[in-house]
C-alpha cells in the first residue's frame, strides 16, 4: 500500500518530495538557497560576527572565567530556591537533604553567620568568589 496524501495530486506529492529532498539526504540546495543566506553588512554597519563583542568565546560572563561559573553553578546547585533568603544554617539544611558533596558543605560552613543571602551569588560572593560584573 503506497503513502500518499489525500489533499494533493500525485504530481504534488512528487513536487514537494523533490523540494525536501536535498535536506533529507543531507546534499547541497537543502536550505543554502541564495535567498535563505545572511546578506551583509551595510557600508555604515560594523561587520556581523557571531561572538558578542567582549566576550572571550568561553560563554563565561565579564568578571568571571568559565571554571569560576562551573564552581558557582555546583555551589548553587545543592541549594533550592525556597531556602532563599537564608541564612547560613538554612542553606547548610537545604544542601544536606540535597545529598550536597562534603566539599560544598564545608563551603557552606564558611560562610558568616547571622547574615541572610538573597541568592547563591550573594552567598558565593561572601565566600571570597567573583561573580560577573555589569556592564552599563
Amino acid at each position: 500500500m503506497e503513502r500518499g496524501n489525500a489533499k494533493h495530486s500525485p504530481r504534488v506529492d512528487d513536487e514537494l518530495a523533490h523540494e525536501v529532498d536535498g535536506i533529507v539526504k543531507g546534499t547541497a540546495g537543502g536550505r543554502a538557497e541564495e535567498f535563505r543566506e545572511a546578506e551583509p553588512s551595510g557600508d555604515d554597519q560594523p561587520e556581523a560576527s557571531m561572538v558578542p563583542e567582549g566576550d572571550d568565546g568561553t560563554g563565561a560572563p565579564q568578571g568571571m572565567t568559565a571554571q569560576e561559573v562551573e564552581q558557582r553553578s555546583r555551589f548553587g546547585r545543592y541549594i533550592n530556591r525556597t531556602a532563599l533568603p537564608g541564612d547560613r544554617d538554612r542553606l547548610r539544611k537545604d544542601a544536606e537533604s540535597n545529598e550536597a558533596p562534603d566539599d560544598v558543605l564545608a563551603q557552606i560552613d564558611r560562610l558568616p553567620t547571622g547574615v541572610r543571602f538573597q541568592t547563591v551569588s550573594e552567598a558565593w560572593a561572601a565566600l571570597g568568589h567573583r561573580n560577573e560584573t555589569q556592564r552599563w
